[in-house]
């Protein structure tokens, strides 16, 4: 058993530093986050949204920033859309596929970011929801993996992981919210 667990430590490591090597994804990461913390600073708020542990990731990124990641500071304005009344009401009296939509027309607008997530890009709840950001006039944001997916071309920026494994994507996408908080916290200390 040891060996297996060391060969998926080693697997999660290899592609974190694999990531860390690709200049593009680091000019990503820093762009995003120089976004975010346009809209907080200009009094914006950052949404966020997934499904399963992507939901989770959604809401970990606002808690993160309302209450503190690391330092004392400010609330930063955030919300995430993985309400379960919410999402549950919606989807019962409509359909799961607009779950989103329907929160981010009734929220964002201009100068506001979306940060949407979605391991494969394609779940249609998530392009459904950028769909409208963009419409608001809102910046997107993607967390994505494998090779995009139709979200990628939604995004103003997409940080795609490249591998097939949602767990590994999962992992990935964690740690860059992690460094977007880091940054927003230095940056807005």
């Amino acid at each position: 058993m040891i060996p297996a667990i060391k060969d998926l430590l080693i697997a999660s490591a290899s592609l974190k530093s694999s990531l860390a090597s690709n200049e593009g994804f680091l000019k990503n990461i820093e762009a995003s986050a120089q976004q975010l913390s346009k809209t907080a600073k200009a009094g914006g708020i950052i949404y966020a949204c997934g499904n399963g542990g992507s939901a989770c990731d959604a809401a970990h990124l606002a808690e993160e920033l309302v209450a503190r990641f690391k330092r004392e500071r400010p609330g930063i304005k955030a919300m995430h859309f993985a309400d379960p009344g919410t999402l549950t009401c919606w989807a019962n009296d409509y359909e799961y596929a607009s779950a989103y939509e329907r929160q981010v027309k009734t929220f964002c607008s201009k100068g506001d970011t979306l940060v949407a997530i979605s391991t494969s890009g394609n779940s249609e709840n998530i392009l459904r929801a950028a769909k409208a950001a963009k419409a608001a006039g809102a910046a997107v944001i993607g967390l994505t993996g494998k090779d995009g997916g139709k979200l990628a071309g939604l995004c103003d920026y997409a940080l795609v992981v490249p591998a097939k494994e949602t767990e590994r994507i999962q992992e990935v996408h964690i740690t860059v919210i992690h460094i977007w908080c880091e940054l927003l916290e230095t940056t807005l200390a």
